[in-house]
């Protein structure tokens, strides 16, 4: 059974950027129910006892699956989205992960330009990634609905959810407004 996993922070503590509304409804009740269907969907099957990236890379691209990967994807893709944050944070990130940023993209600067664009041309729900290629290399890429970066074997660094119930309540049709504060404001850059 798959439990809401606790965040590194209280639901206040993303204000003014994320308010504690937004966090109630999208991590409490939305994030949940995707953990509860995918409880119910995996009941009794192959995939009870796997862990939870396992379910994603078995189930994708598998239409008979297409309801598990749905809730087994956006149970992942949220968790990763939660600690892709933290109060205070934002700005660029430090040592060897900002010498990757600047080998893959030239600089900080087109890679943030870069990675708000692709959060920006994303239509309609999804989200946008900052991936590990190889050992050398990072991307972005942007993935609709609940896709995601372990269903294409690649490693996730960073997500931003631009599905319109992560930032409709605080900042309604202004995504850019929304991306913006998460860059300057939340991301948490760990090494």
């Amino acid at each position: 059974m798959f439990k809401l996993p606790p965040l590194n922070y209280k639901l206040d503590e993303l204000e003014p950027y994320i308010s504690r509304n937004t966090m109630e409804f999208h991590y409490l009740k939305h994030h949940q129910t995707y953990i509860d269907n995918l409880n119910k969907l995996i009941a009794g099957t192959e995939f009870e006892n796997m862990a939870l990236p396992e379910i994603v890379k078995n189930t994708a691209g598998k239409p008979e699956y297409t309801a598990i990967f749905n809730n087994a994807a956006q149970t992942w893709n949220h968790t990763f989205f939660w600690n892709s944050m933290r109060p205070n944070g934002g700005g660029k990130p430090q040592g060897h992960l900002l010498e990757e940023i600047t080998r893959s993209f030239g600089s900080y600067e087109n890679f943030r330009k870069e990675f708000k664009d692709a959060a920006l041309a994303q239509f309609g729900s999804g989200w946008a990634w900052l991936v590990r290629t190889d050992k050398e290399h990072l991307a972005i890429m942007k993935t609709l609905n609940a896709d995601n970066p372990l269903a294409h074997d690649l490693e996730a660094v960073l997500t931003i959810d631009v599905w319109e119930h992560a930032y409709y309540l605080d900042y309604q049709n202004r995504r850019g407004d929304f991306i913006e504060a998460f860059l300057e404001h939340l991301v948490d850059w760990k090494e």
